[in-house]
């Protein structure tokens, strides 16, 4: 499947990241999205559950310079 970066990407409907992550924000996503992607992904991840697939995809969302929503 396509990396965690295209699909928080295509969710947050922005063409690339943060170029100071921490600093800039550069869209949202809201946990819904993330659920999904992490739904997507969880085949590919090292993760027991998808609560913790879901942790995953927060960390690339916030490396990113996305802010997680509920």
């Amino acid at each position: 499947t396509p990396p965690n970066s295209y699909w928080l990407k295509k969710a947050a409907k922005i063409e690339k990241g943060a170029k100071t992550t921490g600093i800039e924000k550069v869209g949202s996503v809201t946990m819904a999205q993330v659920r999904e992607i992490a739904e997507k992904k969880f085949q590919d991840l090292n993760a027991h559950d998808i609560d913790a697939a879901c942790q995953m995809i927060i960390g690339s969302a916030r490396s990113m310079g996305l802010e997680v929503v509920e």
